[in-house]
């Protein structure tokens, strides 16, 4: 199946589709009601995501229905502090009832079925063509902004729906396996997250065998925990086990370091550097805010190199009251070979705890509250020095359970690696197979047997 241009129709997108804009709100308008699309939730792949939503007041919206989020919306990002975030494009799919969007963003709604198939046009607004022309039209200084008559002029090179399907299928059979490699991986993330709650939050084996009911654990394993409970600062706590601060479990914190006058935004190359905006989950990472530090700098630090199963705690906070702390774990070559952090990341090591048992520590909210409350009682500048990281007070279970659960986690955060360079490999053959495909340069086919031949 080859794509002809001359059977291509040339059209505006205001000919075949409506545009609207979001509503605004104040800081009153915000509380329990409708949730709202922000530019943010533009960013995680072809579809919007509809986590970490804010919510606004219902009565706060005169007509409401009017702003009502459907199946194939495609959303433009309308202002951005970045200019490579002008038009960030994403596409609307199973939406929750009743949800909004912000004056922040732009919706396009194609009304020409006949001539244009939401899937693909959007796949042609994420082209590398597109993206450049949406900085380019962006109109601002500090903030960059687009215009629905901006948006409307824009043209765009539309073939017969079957080749507009075919291309679609294409793309979107590789972004359906990125998705469910990045569920699994959510999935793998909560079920240790769930285990050490179990373990080390709740005690439930400890509580299980207190009242003489089976742990559902294997034996060689239930037999690890303590049958009964005793007294401490935090309450009962497991029999045998004691509260500790992490500064005194062998504990090694590290900071990273950038060139003077900052990173150099320019450099397309060099040593990955890994700063706040970049710490995520484990498996998970965006490298579209990949930013990287020369070789010769690189050379010149000592500290701030990423090891095998390092911890990174970002430690600074942005606006004063809202320090949010967040955690990763590295590993495999995951998300890089060779790599560093910058200053505002510390990373965490400690041989007595295991670095699964120290990653979902820092990721839990009895660690998370203490840390955050320290973090953000600076004032002006929160954040988190090395002592403060020191005093977390938890509760230190046995050697023994500390190495069964590391032997189950590590293999957890394994497969999640896995999952994360996977990805990586099949968002590069998407975004390669793209341009060629809208273009015409390479035929429907050869694509599907390129798919094949990587095994998607």
């Amino acid at each position: 199946m080859v794509l002809n241009p001359d059977q291509n129709v040339e059209v505006k997108l205001g000919q075949i589709g409506d545009f609207r804009n979001g509503a605004n709100f104040s800081k009153k308008d915000f509380g329990d009601g409708y949730g709202v699309v922000n530019v943010k939730q533009l960013f995680r792949g072809r579809f919007a995501c509809f986590q970490d939503l804010d919510q606004v007041i219902c009565s706060s919206i005169a007509k409401p229905e009017s702003l009502f989020l459907k199946d194939n919306d495609i959303l433009f990002a309308r202002s951005s502090v970045k200019r490579e975030g002008s038009g960030q494009v994403a596409i609307v799919r199973r939406p929750p009832k009743d949800l909004i969007f912000s004056g922040f963003i732009i919706r396009y709604r194609v009304s020409d079925a006949d001539t244009a198939i939401p899937e693909y046009l959007n796949y042609v607004l994420r082209s590398p063509e597109y993206r450049e022309l949406f900085q380019r039209i962006a109109n601002g200084t500090t903030i960059f902004n687009l215009s629905q008559d901006a948006l409307a002029d824009i043209d765009v090179s539309l073939p017969p729906l079957a080749h507009q399907k075919a291309i679609a299928h294409v793309l979107g059979t590789l972004d359906d396996k990125i998705e469910l490699n990045r569920k699994t991986n959510e999935t793998l993330e909560g079920i240790a997250k769930a285990l050490f709650k179990s373990w080390f939050v709740d005690f439930d084996p400890v509580r299980a065998k207190a009242e003489g009911r089976s742990t559902g654990l294997p034996d060689e394993i239930s037999k690890l925990f303590p049958d009964s409970f005793e007294e401490s600062e935090l309450g009962e706590i497991p029999s045998g086990w004691s509260l500790a601060e992490a500064g005194d479990c062998s504990l090694e914190i590290e900071s990273g370091k950038r060139p003077k006058g900052g990173i150099n935004k320019g450099l397309a190359s060099g040593v990955p550097s890994v700063g706040a905006e970049s710490v995520d989950a484990a498996g998970l990472f965006d490298f579209g805010k990949t930013k990287y530090v020369s070789d010769e700098f690189a050379s010149s630090v000592t500290k701030g190199w990423v090891r095998e199963l390092d911890v990174a705690l970002y430690k600074d906070g942005g606006k004063p009251g809202e320090f949010k702390p967040r955690v990763a774990i590295y590993g495999s070559d995951f998300p890089f070979r060779r790599f560093m952090v910058n200053e505002h990341v510390f990373l965490l090591r400690s041989v007595e705890l295991g670095q699964s048992f120290l990653y979902q520590l820092f990721g839990s909210d009895l660690v998370r509250e203490q840390i955050i409350h320290m973090g953000s009682s600076k004032g002006a500048q929160p954040g988190l020095n090395q002592q403060e990281v020191r005093s977390s007070v938890f509760v230190k279970p046995a050697q023994s359970v500390l190495k069964v659960f590391a032997e189950v986690t590590e293999a957890l955060t394994a497969r999640q690696f896995h999952l994360g360079k996977q990805n990586l490999l099949l968002e590069q053959l998407r975004d390669a197979l793209l341009p060629r495909l809208i273009s015409g340069e390479l035929r429907v086919p050869d694509a599907e047997k390129m798919l094949e031949e990587a095994g998607v």
